[in-house]
Order: C-alpha cells, then sequence, then structure tokens
C-alpha cells in the first residue's frame, strides 16, 4: 500500500506572496492549497491568512475569484491619522503595508466625519479611492480609536517566563515580556508594556515602557484607566511656572464692577475642590415685571490668568477638560488656579466674570447683561447642606442665610421650573451612581444619587447663563462654541417606532419629532414594567452631544441656541466663550487670540477629549464596582436588563445599577439576537430576553483587572404583555417566524 504523501508545513505571508506573483498573479485558493499541499483543516487555516492578505492590501480578488498580487491599497482599509495640517486637512498612512517603498498619501474628504473626531494616532476603517498618484481620498465608515501600540497589564511569572496580563477586557491573550527582570519588575506590579509588532507564532511580545504601580493599591484602579486612554497627568516646568506667575496679575477693581456687597454663594457636591459658579437672586423692584427677579451667576474669570497661546493655554486645549475619579481628578490646570486662585472660596476676593438676567414670574428670560467684576463668596454651601435648609434644618452656615439668600434663590428657581415645564426639555430618567471611598482607598459604598432641588436649582440657573452666553455672542457676531445636540437619527426613529408599537404606544411620523412627544410616552409608561425599556430605548434613539462653531441648537434641552459658559476651570470650551464674550462686549484686552475657522479644529479635538474622559471614568468605576463585589461571588441579585447583544445579555444589579454580562454560551437555548427589538428571542423555547425585563441572576464571576463581572440567569419573570415576531431572515433558521410570547 502505498504511504499517504506528508502534508507540508503551513506557508508563510511571504512564501505565499511570492508564489501569487510567480505565478503572473492569476491564481485562486485550490491553486494555492494545491501548491503547498494543504489538506483537511489547513485549507481553512490557508483561508484565513488570504483574508488577512486581502484586508492589508496584499493581494485583491480579480475575476472569478483569482487573487493578484495588490500594489494598491484596497477598496476598504484601515487607515491611521498621521497628521492634522494647519488648515485642518487630516491626512492618513495605512495601517499595514507590505512594500519596502513609502505608502501612499491618504487625505480624509472633505466635510465628512468618523463617529467621534480623529486625532493623531487613531484609527479609522474607510472606503479609499485613488484620486492622484501615489495619493488616496478616504470616506470614513467607523471610527476605531487609538492603535494598539501600547497595552497595560498585570506583570506576572509564568514558569519561568515574564508575562503580561492586559487589562482591557478585549484583549484576550497574553504577551510575553522581554527584559522585564531587568527593570525589577515583581509580579502584581502594573506596568505600561510597548506591542513588539511582528508575527508571533502563539503569544504576541512586548516590552515594557514605565512602571505604574501595584494592582492591590486602591490607587490602581483610576492609573489603568489614565494610561490606558492616554490622558496627561503631568504639566511641563513652563506650564507651572506660568500657573506661578499667574498669581502676580494684578486684578484692577477700577476696571471692574465691584460684585463684593452682593452675597453671591456656592453650591456644590460634598467632596468638589473646585467652585467655580456663585449664584444670587432678588426680587425684580421694576413695576413692570411684577413677580419676576433679578439673579446673578458670576464664574471664575479664568481668561484673566490663562492667555491665549501660552504655556497654560496650550496645555489647557491639550487636556480639554477634567477628568474625576472616585480617588482623584485629573485637572485641565494646574492646582495653583484649579483649586486656588479660580476657586470663588467663601470670603475670598476673586476676579469673576458675572451675567445678571432677569425673569418673568413665569421664567421667562427678559434681558440680560455681562459684565467683568470682582466677588466675594458669601458661603460655601453643598446640595445636600441647601436642600435640608430649606426643608427646615438648618445649620450654623445656613441658618443666617435662609431669609436673605437661600429663600429667593428657590423661589427664583420655581420661576424658571415653571418656565423649564412649559418647553419640555426631553425628561429622561437618568439616576447618576455614586462610589464612596474609605480612608484606605477602599469602596466603601456604591449608590444612586437622588436629585434634590438644590441640584435642579443650580442646573437652571446655569442653563439660564449659557443660554445668555450664546445669545450675546450671537447678536455680537463673535464666534462662540456651542454645545449642540442634533436630532434623533431617522434611521433609530424608525426602529423605536417597531418596538414602542410592540408596547401598543406610538410615535408620531411627523418630519420632526419633539422632545414633548417623548415625554408623553415616557409619562403613559411611568411606574409600568416597561418604564425601564422605554427610557433606555428612547437614551438610544437620541445623537450625542458635541461642540461646534454652528449652531445646531440643543434637542434634548428643546434650546434655540445653548454654549458652555459656567465651568471654565475645568472644560476648555467654556474658556472660549468667555474670551469670546470678552472680546465681543470689549471686556478687556485679554480676549479671544484665536481666529473664528480654528474653531472647527479645536471643536473635534475638545470634543474627542470629552469622550476620552468618560471612557476613562467608565472604566475606572468597572473596576471599583468588581472590587466592591469581589467577595460576593456565588450570590443572587434583582436586576433589569439594560444592555442586549449578540454575545449576551448586560444586566444592572440592584440597587446601584452595577452592570455584569450574561454569556450567550450560558443561556438555555440558542437565541437570536434582534436588534430593532433589543431582544434575544430562544429559536427552540421561544423565550424572549428584552431591554429593561426585571430578571434575577448569580454572580459566578469577578475579574477586578478588567473590571467585567459575569453572570448567570437565575430566573426571569415578566409581565405576559407584548409579542416580538422574529424577521423572516431569522425566523427561517428557528420556528418559520411564529410569534413568540414574553415567557416570565
Amino acid at each position: 500500500m502505498t504511504k499517504p504523501r506528508r502534508q507540508a508545513q503551513l506557508p508563510t505571508k511571504d512564501e505565499i506572496l511570492r508564489y501569487i506573483e510567480e505565478s503572473g498573479g492569476r491564481v485562486n485558493k485550490r491553486d494555492i492549497a494545491r501548491a503547498f499541499r494543504l489538506k483537511g483543516s489547513a485549507r481553512e487555516t490557508l483561508r484565513a491568512i488570504l483574508r488577512d492578505l486581502s484586508e492589508e492590501g496584499s493581494i485583491e480578488r480579480g475575476h472569478r475569484r483569482r487573487f493578484v498580487a495588490g500594489g494598491k491599497l484596497p477598496s476598504v482599509g484601515v487607515i491611521e491619522i498621521s497628521e492634522v495640517d494647519v488648515d485642518g486637512e487630516v491626512f492618513a498612512r495605512p495601517t499595514k503595508w507590505p512594500s519596502d517603498s513609502e505608502p501612499p498619501r491618504i487625505k480624509l474628504a472633505p466635510g465628512r466625519k468618523t463617529l467621534s473626531a480623529p486625532g493623531v494616532g487613531d484609527r479609522i476603517l474607510a472606503r479609499l479611492t485613488m484620486v492622484g498618484p501615489e495619493l488616496y481620498q478616504a470616506e470614513p465608515i467607523r471610527h476605531l480609536g487609538a492603535d494598539a501600540h501600547e497595552v497595560i497589564g498585570i506583570y506576572e511569572i509564568v514558569g519561568r517566563q515574564a508575562r503580561l496580563v492586559p487589562t482591557d477586557r478585549k484583549l484576550r491573550k497574553e504577551f510575553i515580556i522581554e527584559g522585564g527582570s531587568d527593570l525589577g519588575v515583581k509580579p502584581g506590579e502594573l506596568i505600561a508594556a510597548e506591542i513588539i509588532p511582528g508575527q508571533h507564532l502563539g503569544l504576541g511580545r512586548a516590552r515594557i515602557k514605565q512602571r505604574i504601580g501595584h494592582i492591590d493599591d486602591p490607587r490602581a484602579f483610576s492609573l489603568i484607566s489614565i494610561h490606558t486612554q492616554g490622558i496627561p497627568t503631568e504639566f511641563s516646568t513652563e506650564v507651572l511656572a506660568e500657573a506661578k506667575a499667574a498669581a502676580a496679575l494684578e486684578v484692577k477693581l477700577s476696571q471692574r464692577v465691584d460684585l463684593r456687597s452682593i452675597p453671591l454663594i456656592t453650591i456644590d457636591p460634598t467632596d468638589a475642590r473646585d467652585f467655580d459658579d456663585a449664584v444670587w437672586a432678588e426680587t425684580d423692584e421694576d413695576p413692570k415685571n411684577k413677580g419676576g427677579w433679578h439673579i446673578v451667576v458670576a464664574i471664575a474669570d479664568v481668561a484673566h490668568y490663562v492667555r491665549p497661546d501660552g504655556a497654560l493655554d496650550r496645555a489647557a486645549r491639550e487636556r480639554g477638560n477634567s477628568v474625576y475619579f472616585p480617588d482623584r481628578m485629573v485637572p485641565m490646570l494646574p492646582e495653583t488656579l484649579a483649586t486656588n486662585l479660580c476657586t470663588l472660596s467663601p470670603h475670598d476676593e476673586r476676579p469673576c466674570l458675572a451675567v445678571h438676567i432677569w425673569i418673568s414670574h413665569k421664567g421667562q428670560k427678559l434681558r440680560h447683561r455681562f459684565e467683568r467684576g470682582v466677588m466675594r463668596s458669601a458661603a460655601r454651601l453643598t446640595y445636600q447642606q441647601a436642600q435640608a435648609a430649606i426643608d427646615g434644618e438648618t445649620d450654623s452656615v445656613t441658618k443666617p442665610i435662609l431669609e436673605s439668600i437661600l429663600l429667593p434663590l428657590f423661589q427664583a428657581y420655581a420661576a424658571l421650573q415653571t418656565e423649564r415645564d412649559n418647553r419640555q426639555p426631553l425628561a429622561l430618567d437618568l439616576p447618576e451612581r455614586s462610589i464612596t471611598l474609605d480612608e484606605n482607598g477602599k469602596v466603601a459604598s456604591i449608590s444612586t444619587q437622588p436629585r434634590l432641588d438644590s441640584h435642579r436649582l443650580v442646573e437652571e440657573f446655569m442653563i439660564a447663563a449659557n443660554v445668555a452666553a450664546a445669545e450675546a455672542l450671537e447678536t455680537a457676531d463673535a464666534p462662540c462654541m456651542y454645545r449642540v445636540h442634533d436630532l434623533p437619527n431617522p434611521e433609530k426613529l424608525e426602529a423605536l417606532r417597531d418596538l414602542l408599537s410592540q408596547l401598543n404606544l406610538k410615535l408620531s411620523r411627523a418630519q420632526i419629532i419633539r422632545p414633548q412627544q417623548f415625554n408623553a410616552i415616557l409619562a403613559k409608561v411611568a411606574a409600568t414594567p416597561d418604564e425601564k425599556l422605554v427610557n433606555e430605548v428612547i437614551l438610544r434613539s437620541q445623537a450625542r452631544a458635541v461642540y461646534s462653531p454652528n449652531n445646531l441648537g440643543h434637542y434634548g434641552l428643546n434650546l434655540r441656541r445653548y454654549a458652555h459658559f459656567t465651568s471654565p476651570i475645568r472644560r476648555y470650551a467654556d474658556l472660549l466663550v468667555h474670551r469670546s464674550l470678552v472680546s465681543a462686549l470689549k471686556l478687556g484686552d485679554d480676549g479671544l487670540g484665536v481666529e473664528r475657522d480654528e474653531f472647527v479644529s479645536i471643536a473635534e479635538q475638545i470634543t474627542a477629549t470629552e469622550r476620552r474622559g468618560d471612557a476613562a471614568e467608565r472604566d475606572a468605576t468597572d473596576r471599583y464596582v468588581a472590587a466592591y463585589l469581589a467577595d460576593r461571588a456565588g450570590d443572587d441579585f434583582s436586576g433589569h436588563i439594560t444592555g442586549v447583544s449578540r454575545f449576551g445579555l448586560f444586566v444592572g444589579l440592584d440597587p446601584n445599577g452595577v452592570d455584569g454580562l450574561v454569556p450567550m454560551r450560558r443561556l438555555d437555548d440558542h437565541y437570536v439576537h434582534d436588534e430593532d427589538h433589543h431582544a434575544l428571542i430562544g429559536r427552540n423555547s421561544g423565550h424572549v430576553y428584552r431591554l429593561g425585563d426585571s430578571i434575577r441572576v448569580r454572580l459566578d464571576e469577578v475579574n477586578v483587572v478588567t473590571g467585567s463581572l459575569s453572570l448567570t440567569v437565575v430566573s426571569h419573570e415578566t409581565d405576559g404583555s407584548g409579542t416580538i415576531k422574529l424577521r423572516p431572515e431569522k425566523a427561517k433558521r428557528g420556528n418559520k417566524g411564529r410569534k413568540y410570547h414574553r415567557r416570565r
């Protein structure tokens, strides 16, 4: 009997490319498999290699599925932003280029936008079209974020091998560390490592760049997020020197309005360190405005200390905003300014930019006036302290100011609330989670913050000031960094209508859906089993708020114009608005300092840094939560489904809304993901898991390093209402499209 020919070893990518080129570039997968004597599972591996080569642009599929050697970029590929020039033009390079020659240049198509503003180092999936010799134009499809040149993880020893275990839950493989022991790193330490490029069999390889700390240190969770997101934490010597010199800048009272006699107060969270907004109110004495109010919102005059294009300004623009974690704050400005010169501390004289606003008894704005002044805060209150005082429980700070300051503030707020009720902004129920640490930095509690009238008071005063700032700049035809919130996407609205119809709720097919119409639906489901579901799906149908020099209005607040003006210590957008007001209203010679055209690129940048900060805060919170629940593995929890995906269910655990994942493999059937209905539907059982459903789960695994919780369903009880029909293309693989009742 003839002995079967031994299968050859899998070829490398270079060997496959060489074969295609030597064959005249007209071979298919079968030809390649035959040439390298590949059979069985090896052919499946070859398929994956060819797919990689195609995605890299090394080969292209031609007529009759034959491969040709690639000398061009693919029609769709991943690119990396390499440059943003002085005119705001964005250029990129291919992430993979097999040739030793210089890759062609890629320019992002004008007027095209990715899901978030791209910065240097960001990767984008794009359609690529050759428009000239060695020049391509890219139309973005999806923003993929920053390339993984660096990885954060825990240093461990496995056998005799140094390894890095990534903290990013998306990276499921470990890396072998080269030269780790030479740096004195010990097991359990957090490190930042540079990924070594190239094809590696088995585990990837990396080299240590920086020691961060130890995973057992309570400060580690925020450090991981800070390093992962690339948030700057250190200020240069030049920046610190400029901040120190800012203290010597003279505040000339002769050039400002003296507001020291107005008893403005600050109302902030208990743990706040920077107080940049103060409020005050009195009845309007104008007989034409009976029952009306005169309110003042005074904001720290950061523009006085941070001058355009100085080292401080460049650092603030790079950071975009402050980022807040349970154990620390990464400030936009150095501490000398953030917690000293620009903080409206009680009884300290501080420069400010103030707006006087006159409103009717129904809260309608009649007029406003901006001025640069000097103020002296009369008191620093917390939200809880102000609320307790108005509810009748005063203390040594609030008792003396109850009648003269607090009552007028709350009465003016009542008028603003009337205007808000008439305006009807989007009324989604979005509870805010709070993490409290003990003296050792461990999580003491996780709770949902109650919404007090004191919170709403400050919010309404700030909204009024923000609207006044946007109107003042628009009237003066001056540059404005608007905070815009666009209309919901029509496709998302259509999917929302389909889902709401399953609940016997109707969403109008008008060309423009107003927030009032969403509010009417939310009111109908209030205190019903579908309340959480409807809140979630309406929220997900909305666009994301961004910064823009073009006024699109603010859909969520139902306002024609809106800008951020009230927090220049922690948001660069607010600082730009302050400077523009100073220039437009001739309030000083330290105004804008940038051209109107620059606002476009700045808006994209600070929108991106805001999202970077949001991602870092979420990641850190997830790890704190995992640490808090680490000793409760095996316990059962009640909760509700907060997300439905093709890989499982996300469940928010009661009472604090902490999210965990029920992997698809732990469900009792083969489930189909119905995106339109935010549901998983069992092919055999007909059981439906839907967004917002109440559910009981067991906490199986806690991974503190990645901040992930793994759950198993214990019971799923619903009220028996509503049906979901599988779409035909999915039903034909299951139970022929019959209606599936929500089994409780």
